[in-house]
């Protein structure tokens, strides 16, 4: 699979990973902003626990990118258990920025300078297709949940209290 050259660059270089991983996932451009959750299910017309936020957080001072389901927010204190963690932090604008080389909004699962520890909520389970970032605010692709850990590597983990 070729990538599209009319994509942005970080969405270029995510869809290059997506395609190394062997995975079909075709990053799509939207017209508008798919920044949030509900403005990302809007325009794909899906409901939005299907889309999977990339959230940065700092577990004991280390980076930890949660891929967490739009219909929650992520618990700091069941994410610590999950993850063994005695402090969890949300990360900065900045902090985003440097570890993922995107902007918040529209962190992809991948395409980071470095590859980032990744979990999986699993509530993205309950979703035949889920739709993340794709490195930018205007670009999303499809997943599974089951080609989504073999992108990251992340395990399944639970994030939330629901």
């Amino acid at each position: 699979m070729t990538v599209d050259q009319t994509l942005p660059e970080r969405s270029r270089i995510v869809q290059q990973h997506v395609t190394d991983a062997g995975i079909t996932a075709r990053v799509r451009e939207l017209p508008d902003s798919a920044r949030t959750a509900t403005e990302a299910a809007a325009a794909l017309g899906c409901e939005v626990g299907a889309i999977a936020n990339s959230l940065l957080f700092l577990a004991d001072d280390e980076p930890v990118l949660v891929m967490t389901s739009g219909r929650h927010r992520v618990d700091p204190a069941v994410l610590a258990g999950q993850l063994g963690a005695a402090r969890i932090e949300m990360a900065t604008a900045k902090q985003v920025r440097t570890v993922t080389g995107q902007a918040i909004g529209g962190v992809a699962p991948v395409g980071h300078p470095a590859p980032v520890p990744t979990v999986i909520d699993e509530a993205l389970a309950d979703y035949d297709t889920i739709w993340a970032a794709a490195g930018t605010p205007h670009t999303v692709m499809p997943l599974t949940i089951d080609s989504l850990s073999a992108l990251t590597g992340g395990r399944r983990v639970r994030v939330a209290a629901d």
